[in-house]
């Protein structure tokens, strides 16, 4: 049905411009209107009362008249006083237009056989926009929830049958999926035609009415009814998706977009989470699970982490493909659950030291990666100190390999840090367990891993490392430092350091000056100034030694009193700055006892008040020798020296005599003999021939020697460390640790005046900067109150009073 248009009516006849013409459209109009309504059935009982000639307009203005005129009769109008204005009157009727007979029900036939039409997917017989026009009318006639109703009952109807219909269909999963998809697809278009058809009643009825859905949820309301009233449908129609991701999961290719559309359709219904979303993650977990002990069994960590990781991403594609985005939070945490939370310890303790052993820092990134997505890092981070341990123990504790421990010590560690910062993100707890567990290790053994860092170092600053770089060399102090970092008793690294650097110093081996002040300044830095105070004036002590030389070659003592072609060079040492050397008597010959002392003459001229204490063990000379095959310069010790100036005056010499002539302690006299008899320079001869100098023993001098250089070095035995040279260090330091405890003992009670056992030895805990065991405290607690530095209290001996 199509409602008369009063404005195209009137339109029509608009393009007249002549007033007369104006009054006769209008006429017309009203007449149209008047005229229409009656042939669509709108019927009154009496005509309206419409009089033209109420309505007054001015003919005065013609339109063949000049234009001049036109505006003179304006000013004369306006001239003229206001006139009253006429009145336009129309009467309504009283009686109210009456809809046709069965206009309702002949308008429904007409939908109705539309809707069905759009249903059984034939061409509707009536103009889509009548229809329209046909809902309109039914609505503006307060016929809207009827018309609501019966759609509501055509669409149950065909969907209730199309659902139906499904039920006993193709076997084939597959087959059955795109049956379900085709009905589903049917329904979205057809709700779509009837609602664009009854857009008016979406409009109006529904909007104003409160619990009744739009037709498209109401399509949709209706489907889930029958899909669930169905349940073999629903239930054949979860399972056959379940079987396609499981397919899809297996390698299998599958019709992702069918996918797509199903689950769309689940998620449109609102029954997306309850009938699929809960049994698709409970057939995952089981998946996965069975896929994780199968693949932890049969594959090592690296393939299995891989396989991992791939999984996970392939869930993730899942998810954008055709899963709805609310699942992929749940599906990837039941996914990483059954996959790695399950096998964290088994991944651990079946490849984590093996990736750790073969530097696998791809391989250990994945894993890194993959264990915070479960909050398991702690786990690993536990695992790697287990490693470092077990690892370093190895290394610290094998006393056979001593000699390699820091450099073993270093590779380990810039292997670790090279693995912290490719694999491990840089994170700062595992930065952390390595340090720890570092600090454990250089500890395990007590002094000796500081000894061994000492002497790994004078190997490095001594002369004779070639092929080392400035760059390299301090590229491996620093790296060096980074151990030393990790020492408690720093005490003993600084004594050995100490000893180590005196020799270097005074034999002129070390290998660069400039290195040498590089460390301290870096030792510097670690401990502060009071820990290098020494060390430092060690270097003061050379350069002002080579001063007191330069002066003493042009005093007047050295040009008179020394004899021509002879080169003498003393060190004067402080010996609060210098380790404590054992005094060692040897019988110089007459021109070295010269040399001495015109020496001393020079010095303590130029410094009254000094005494001067000479170390025979550190001197060393360079000897002339005629030998038979030729003339040879040997870069000797000063027992060497004294030893082989013997046989200017003798061709043989007994263990008795060399011993009588020269006044060497006896194991030293052996070892210097060894030296000159047994080494690889064999200046002497042995009598009889062996490794080991007996007291019958009898020496003479080789003619027979030969050596391709003119200068020869003889092994020197003080540079070989000896065990009591060790011991004696570290009981020096020990020594030391006494008396800084002793001090800070004082130094805590002279403070609190009175305080209690429990809280001394904690104090002194707090203020030591080396490992002791609290017996060793209370040894000296002990010898305080015996020297009456401190009283136990008379009525709590658990308290110690400061005695003033």
């Amino acid at each position: 049905m199509s409602l008369p248009n009063k404005r195209t009516a009137s339109n029509n006849n608009s393009n007249n411009y002549s007033p007369s013409a104006m009054k006769k459209a209008k006429s017309q109009a009203v007449a149209c209107s008047v005229d229409t309504a009656n042939k669509n059935g709108l019927h009154h009982d009496n005509d309206a009362v419409f009089d033209p000639s109420s309505i007054s307009l001015d003919d005065d203005l013609k339109p063949d008249e000049p234009r001049q005129q036109a505006a003179a009769n304006l000013s004369r109008k306006k001239a003229q006083p206001p006139q009253p204005a006429k009145k336009l009157v129309i009467r309504l009727l009283k009686a109210k237009p009456t809809l046709p007979t069965n206009f309702e029900e002949d308008t429904w036939a007409k939908l109705k056989l539309a809707i069905k039409a759009i249903f059984l997917k034939q061409p509707t017989s009536c103009d889509l926009e009548k229809l329209y026009q046909a809902v309109n009318d039914l609505c503006l006639h307060k016929m809207g929830g009827n018309l609501y109703q019966r759609i509501e009952k055509e669409c149950e109807e065909h969907i209730s049958a199309a659902i139906r219909s499904l039920v006993g269909q193709s076997p084939d999963l597959v087959v059955f999926l795109s049956l379900v998809e085709r009905c589903w697809q049917d329904l979205c278009d057809q709700m779509l035609m009837i609602r664009g058809i009854a857009l008016y009643l979406d409009r109006t009825y529904v909007k104003q009415t409160p619990n009744v859905r739009s037709l498209w949820d109401m399509g949709l309301q209706l489907f889930r009814k029958y899909l669930s009233s169905y349940s073999e449908v629903e239930h054949k129609t979860v399972t056959g998706l379940l079987r396609m991701i499981e397919r899809e999961r297996l390698g299998e290719a599958v019709d992702r977009t069918l996918l797509n559309h199903l689950l769309k359709m689940f998620t449109a219904l609102g029954i997306y989470s309850e009938s699929f979303e809960k049994p698709f993650l409970e057939c995952t977990s089981e998946f996965y699970a069975a896929e994780g002990m199968k693949y932890m069994q049969q594959s090592d960590v690296p393939d299995y982490l891989k396989h991992v990781e791939i999984r996970l991403h392939e869930e993730h594609e899942r998810c954008l493909l055709y899963l709805d985005v609310s699942t992929r939070k749940p599906l990837i945490a039941t996914a990483e659950r059954q996959l790695l939370e399950r096998h964290i310890s088994a991944i651990l303790d079946k490849g984590f030291t093996m990736l750790m052993d073969g530097h696998r820092t791809e391989d250990l990134q994945r894993m890194y990666s993959l264990f915070s997505r479960v909050n398991a890092l702690e786990s690993l981070r536990q695992a790697l100190a287990m490693y470092i341990r077990r690892t370093g123990h190895g290394i610290v504790m094998d006393e056979e390999k001593d000699k390699d421990m820091v450099s073993s010590l270093l590779e380990f560690k810039a292997s670790l840090d090279t693995i912290w910062e490719q694999s491990f993100s840089k994170n700062e707890a595992f930065c952390n367990t390595i340090k720890d567990a570092f600090e454990y290790l250089i500890n395990l053994r007590q002094n000796r891993p500081a000894e061994l860092i000492a002497k790994f170092l004078d190997e490095k600053l001594r002369a004779g490392n070639k092929g080392t770089s400035e760059e390299e060399l301090e590229g491996t102090l620093d790296k060096v430092l980074v151990l030393f970092r990790f020492i408690q008793g720093k005490d003993v690294f600084e004594a050995f350091y100490k000893k180590d650097l005196a020799k270097r110093l005074l034999l002129g081996k070390s290998a660069s000056i400039d290195a040498e002040k590089s460390m301290i300044s870096k030792l510097k830095t670690e401990c502060g100034s009071q820990f290098t105070n020494k060390l430092e004036g060690m270097f003061k002590d050379i350069e002002l030694s080579k001063e007191i030389n330069e002066s003493f070659k042009q005093s007047s003592q050295a040009r008179t009193k020394l004899p021509s072609g002879i080169e003498m060079s003393v060190h004067v040492l402080t010996t609060g700055y210098w380790p404590t050397y054992p005094p060692m008597d040897v019988r110089l010959p007459h021109e070295l006892n010269v040399y001495q002392d015109i020496f001393k003459e020079f010095y303590l001229s130029k410094y009254s008040g000094r005494r001067l204490m000479w170390q025979n063990s550190l001197g060393h000379c360079v000897l002339k020798a005629e030998f038979p095959k030729g003339k040879k310069e040997l870069a000797v010790s000063l027992f060497q020296t004294v030893v082989l100036m013997l046989f200017n005056d003798a061709q043989k010499l007994s263990f008795q005599d060399i011993k009588d002539a020269t006044g060497i302690e006896d194991k030293e006299l052996r070892r210097t003999l060894q030296s000159l008899a047994c080494g690889k320079v064999r200046v002497l001869q042995k009598l009889p021939k062996g490794r080991d100098v007996e007291d019958d023993d009898s020496f003479v001098f080789n003619e027979g020697f030969t050596a391709p250089l003119y200068r020869i070095k003889v092994n020197a035995i003080q540079m070989k460390e000896t065990v009591e040279e060790n011991t004696s260090t570290t009981e020096r330091v020990f020594q030391d640790r006494q008396y800084q405890v002793d001090a800070a003992i004082v130094r805590i009670m002279k403070t609190r005046k009175v305080l209690s056992h429990t809280l001394l030895i904690t104090e002194l805990f707090q203020q030591l900067k080396f490992p002791i065991k609290p017996a060793d405290l209370k040894k000296r607690i002990e010898s305080l109150i015996d020297r009456e530095y401190l009283e136990r209290d008379k009525n709590n001996p658990q308290i110690y009073n400061y005695l003033a």
